[in-house]
């Protein structure tokens, strides 16, 4: 078994220059901030190209599918951190190496960052050997991991390193100070009088006194005076330090590449997995989706949108709404309609970051769910119209669908919210329809969330879903989105009624 990435099990499904950048609808479905708050604090491993990349292949997805679940083992997971943890400060020992001045320091820094290293790799080889792991991905890498330790380049470091360490270990000396001068000279047995000292005196102690011991700084760098000092020191050891300044001059390259790559690509499931555990602290649900390509059959149940559960999680009394939805047979486009702020745009987002995050390979929000892989996900939300633009905003709204239906293929996702509310209602069906006459020609998944009810029944491939109030109350939102006939409704009368806004009530006030 050829180990190649914990993230990519071909060489071809990596990363490309060009797929770098952030998906231009992660603002539309605010995948940007869900994807801010898993990698926050994990800068250093530059893990957003990985999220910004979707996988094409159902097979790359089940191969992440399999680490996840072999990570979701806690000893397992606690393993991984624990070397991540001895590689981010092997790389702070490294950085400060850079930074020092005097050269024996330097080396002596390099040293502490070499054995640290290869702690972490022996401490993973043994933690891997007692691990029950099933992924494909894990498989290899121990696998690799072994094989790497075993190999004469690391035995031959970690030996080095150990008789290195030991040798300095050794090192005793003497300093014998006297006015400004400092003599250094190897360490002759002498006897340590200090704790007879203290002793012998103790019966003298009256009360608190004042401490006239020196207190030596713990700051790493040195000053002159103590660098002369471990000059003189290399004097009186030259064959340790000689080999001090040999260890690093050939060890230089001592980092594995692929144990680098390793460590840095093994944080997206890290990140993800800490992401995740909050949520179901809360006790909402997560699962691995099965995935498509062929049939356009999707459903989810109990999910939620991600960035808004994230921020309604820390406050008291939010609650987290969660929704169902299938298509099934030819049911290709759900038109979603009902009451504003009744959570049509927010079932938008979730839809799509519930696609997205399952082209990633990670687990989505939601008891059980399938969906589909598509070849490119596009999103018309509503935008303000730009006073610099000389086109209006309808036309630009026009532009942009024009865009989408000519890049789309029946294989895309297209989540439309709000769209042609710049001009007349007559219009809007005129356009909405010819739309939805498109994306039905082009056999695609949509979501349209709309204000005409009329879309809702254009053809067996529409479904309409109607966001719901509180029967007894209508000025209050469930924020439930509901598989059935669009009624027609904005519902503006009875919260006019209930806050004393209508016509006869106002004229009566006025009286």
């Amino acid at each position: 078994m050829s180990f190649q990435s914990i993230l990519f099990e071909r060489t071809e499904d990596s990363l490309k220059k060009e797929t770098l950048a952030a998906p231009v609808f992660f603002v539309d479905l605010n995948l940007n901030q869900i994807i801010d708050a898993i990698t926050i604090g994990k800068d250093e491993y530059d893990l957003k190209p990985f999220f910004n990349t979707p996988l094409n292949d159902i097979d790359a997805i089940k191969y992440r599918h399999e680490i996840m679940q072999d990570l979701e083992n806690k000893t397992l997971f606690e393993h991984i951190k624990s070397f991540s943890q001895k590689m981010r400060i092997m790389r702070e020992h490294i950085a400060k190496v850079e930074k020092l001045y005097y050269k024996y320091q330097k080396e002596s820094w390099f040293l502490d960052a070499v054995e640290i290293y290869c702690d972490a790799i022996t401490s993973l080889v043994h933690d891997l050997s007692l691990a029950e792991l099933r992924s494909r991905g894990f498989l290899a890498f121990r696998e690799y991991l072994a094989n790497y330790a075993n190999s004469d380049r690391f035995t031959s470091l970690l030996a080095e390193t150990k008789e290195l360490k030991a040798d300095l270990s050794s090192v005793n000396y003497c300093l014998l100070i006297k006015g400004n001068s400092i003599k250094v000279r190897k360490y002759a047995s002498e006897i340590d009088y200090s704790i007879d000292v203290e002793e012998t005196f103790e019966k003298f102690k009256q009360g608190a006194v004042k401490d006239y011991r020196v207190e030596f700084s713990t700051w790493p760098d040195m000053n002159h005076v103590e660098a002369k000092v471990l000059d003189l020191v290399g004097q009186l050891y030259p064959d340790t330090f000689l080999n001090l300044d040999n260890y690093r001059a050939e060890n230089g390259e001592y980092l594995d590449e692929t144990m680098a790559v390793f460590d840095r690509e093994i944080q997206f499931y890290l990140a993800y997995l800490e992401y995740v555990a909050k949520f179901k602290r809360a006790e909402l649900k997560f699962c691995y989706p099965r995935i498509s390509n062929e049939g356009k059959e999707v459903y989810n149940y109990e999910g939620f949108d991600l960035a808004l559960a994230n921020k309604l999680i820390t406050q008291h009394n939010s609650s987290i709404v969660s929704n169902d939805f299938h298509l099934q047979d030819k049911e290709r486009i759900f038109v979603v309609s009902g009451p504003n702020q009744g959570g049509k745009t927010t079932f938008a987002r979730t839809f799509g970051q519930l696609h997205y995050l399952a082209s990633l390979g990670c687990p989505v929000p939601g008891r059980e769910a399938q969906l589909f892989l598509f070849d490119r996900l596009f999103t018309h939300f509503e935008k303000e119209e730009n006073i610099k633009n000389l086109s209006g905003k309808l036309q630009d709204e026009l532009i942009r669908i024009h865009a989408i239906l000519n890049q789309a293929t029946s294989n895309s996702i297209i989540i439309m919210n709000e769209i042609f509310t710049s001009t007349t209602l007559k219009d809007a069906v005129f356009l909405g329809k010819k739309v939805i006459e498109k994306i039905i020609q082009l056999d695609l998944l949509c979501v349209y969330v709309t204000f005409i009810d009329e879309l809702a029944s254009i053809s067996e491939k529409t479904v309409s879903l109607v966001s719901t109030i509180v029967p007894e109350n209508p000025a209050l939102r469930t924020y439930k989105i509901v598989r059935r006939p669009a009624d027609g409704l904005s519902y503006a009368l009875s919260i006019a009624e209930k806050y004393q806004l209508t016509y006869d009530c106002l004229k009566e006030r006025i009286k």
